[in-house]
């Protein structure tokens, strides 16, 4: 102000309010940046970067509504399935920006990660500080749920999760197959019940259609002319 050209005059009640609002917007821009950071979110996801083609399984009034993340104030689950490359990570990944943005803690992880992490916890003693950091998350992003077969123990240390998370808090699930088939992937019948009741009941399922955004976003072979 004391570099910029003369003006009108601002009142000291102007200035203050000027002061106020400049570090209100720095201080909460920190903010989202570390909890961003903490979340893990890929750069330049977020729900308004998302394609809501038709026929593609999301349209663009939805994913405003779950922009708005009433779903997790409401503790409720997001389940995204589809082929691979439909973009089943980015929409993940894209709620858990948009939940950050709303100031709620978040994280982004690949299921067979999380599952590798919890089992060196406790191999070296720190499973339940694991466990508790998990669970202050009010959102957990568990991309590729399902891409393998989980052990016995993987699958306990799943339901250690969500039960910590059931209706305290809000899972998003990515997966390549529908619902109705993971009570048969997971095998056991006892451990699969429980899984898929403190998943599936209370979740907003997403069917994403379409060919792979990856080969949309593909780059194009180079044509060499050739001389006859």
């Amino acid at each position: 102000m004391l570099s910029s050209p003369p003006t009108e005059p601002l009142s000291t009640d102007e200035v203050i309010g000027m002061l106020i609002d400049r570090e209100w917007s720095a201080r909460e821009n920190k903010r989202l940046d570390r909890l961003l950071k903490d979340a893990r979110v890929p750069n330049g996801v977020s729900l308004e970067e998302l394609s809501c083609e038709a026929g593609r399984g999301v349209e663009r009034s939805f994913a405003r509504t779950l922009g708005a993340c009433q779903w997790v104030r409401a503790k409720q689950n997001v389940i995204v399935v589809g082929a691979t490359g439909a973009g089943k990570s980015f929409l993940g990944a894209a709620l858990a920006q948009a939940a950050c943005r709303q100031g709620f803690r978040a994280l982004c992880i690949r299921t067979p990660r999380l599952l590798e992490q919890l089992a060196v916890a406790r191999a070296a003693g720190t499973y339940a500080q694991a466990l508790a950091r998990i669970a202050k998350m009010s959102v957990l992003v568990l991309d590729d749920f399902l891409l393998s077969p989980m052990t016995e123990i993987e699958g306990r240390d799943l339901l250690e999760v969500l039960e910590d998370r059931y209706d305290h808090s809000s899972t998003v699930i990515t997966s390549q197959l529908p619902t109705k088939t993971w009570h048969q992937a997971i095998g056991e019948a006892t451990m699969a019940d429980a899984i898929c009741d403190r998943l599936v009941h209370n979740a907003h399922v997403v069917t994403l259609r379409g060919g792979s955004m990856r080969k949309k976003k593909a780059i194009a072979p180079e044509v060499t002319e050739t001389k006859n």
